[in-house]
């Protein structure tokens, strides 16, 4: 493992749990800890953990706070009134590509808090300044790196939470899906996730992750890997940065056309006119192999209409088939039949809607 490897304040603990360690966009990780099916099913059954510190929180702040991220995001944060509500969105280029997507949570309309990926929060924290000062809004764009952040997802993820910290319970029980509490300065439990299931997203200063987190794995909460995110996220219909979009991709190429808000004719967000102008032959829909085989990322896709591609694909350990997302083109509608080129053989395949699986019922039907 490169010595350049940036890692998060848990690298010991995986490191000592015996996890397989690779490299995830410049930093260390782990990728299972033995079986990354057994991982998968602990979270769909039960309680799993994830190091998600990787990621970046960010504090944006000042009187101008609130304009600014209608400025920066293709949503509308002025939709969110109550503290603590977050919505997810996708902060573009001029052009309409999208640089990053992410979680925005609302304090006050002084202060947010942006959730950005990992891969790049650097071009992220860079574009957001340039925002600034080309716009001269009131507001300073904070990089929170003294904190540290966990997922813990499954159905009893939220009962294993209270159990490691039952001081926490009065303050998140009433936490609705896509809302956050701050508990102090330093520390926010959010019920979100990137797994389809129930849950809570976590930040602890960073010199308390460790004992956070091995108080979790004390409650019998399974530690899981990038491995069962993967194919967790995939079975939950949710994107992958810099693999189901990027700063080439519109929203709508990318089936994220709900995350983009024009209800406000007059809210000039970066990246509106490329998306009114922009018109695209393809459509992003969910994919399922009928025949052996898996799924994986730029296999070509051959349907009726022409010629797509597989964006993210995987073997699905819930459904027992492979699944996958795909760009193809308009007219192809969930339950047509195409085929995937898998190392040189069509493989014959369904388009279907999205997602495939939701807290842990198989949504697109079985084979």
């Amino acid at each position: 493992m490169s010595a350049t490897l940036k890692r998060t304040p848990l690298a010991a603990v995986h490191i000592a749990a015996g996890a397989r360690m690779v490299d995830f966009g410049g930093w260390e990780m782990p990728v299972n800890y033995g079986s990354q099916i057994e991982e998968h099913h602990a979270v769909r059954r039960d309680a799993g953990i994830f190091d998600v510190s990787h990621m970046l929180n960010v504090d944006v702040s000042g009187a101008d706070a609130t304009a600014f991220l209608r400025k920066l995001v293709a949503n509308d944060v002025s939709r969110l009134t109550q503290p603590g509500r977050a919505l997810y969105s996708c902060m573009l280029n001029p052009q309409g590509g999208v640089i990053d997507d992410l979680i925005i949570y609302f304090f006050t309309p002084t202060q947010w808090r942006v959730v950005v990926n990992a891969g790049t929060a650097q071009k992220d924290i860079a574009w957001m300044q340039r925002v600034v000062a080309a716009s001269q809004y009131a507001v300073t764009v904070t990089p929170r790196t003294d904190l540290a952040m966990v997922a813990v997802q499954g159905p009893q993820a939220r009962a294993k939470v209270w159990a490691a910290r039952p001081e926490w319970r009065a303050a998140t029980e009433s936490l609705i899906p896509f809302s956050a509490v701050a508990l102090s300065a330093d520390v926010m439990v959010a019920r979100t996730g990137y797994t389809g299931e129930d849950g809570f997203e976590v930040v602890v200063p960073a010199d308390q992750v460790q004992t956070l987190w091995n108080d979790l794995v004390a409650q019998q909460v399974q530690p899981c890997g990038l491995g069962a995110r993967d194919t967790l996220r995939l079975e939950a219909g949710m994107n992958l940065y810099g693999q189901d979009m990027d700063e080439f991709i519109h929203p709508n190429q990318a089936g994220l056309t709900w995350t983009v808000s024009l209800k406000d004719s007059a809210r000039a967000f970066i990246g509106r006119e490329a998306i009114e102008k922009f018109s695209d032959p393809r459509t992003f829909t969910g994919l399922k192999l009928l025949d052996r085989g898996v799924m994986r990322a730029h296999m070509a896709v051959r349907t009726s209409k022409g010629m797509g591609e597989v964006t993210s694909g995987t073997m699905s350990p819930t459904l027992g088939f492979s699944i996958g997302f795909g760009r193809l083109p308009l007219g192809v509608l969930p339950g047509d039949a195409v085929e995937i080129d898998i190392r040189g053989k069509w493989v014959p395949a369904e388009v279907c809607k999205l997602p495939f699986v939701r807290q842990g019922q198989a949504v697109t039907h079985t084979l």
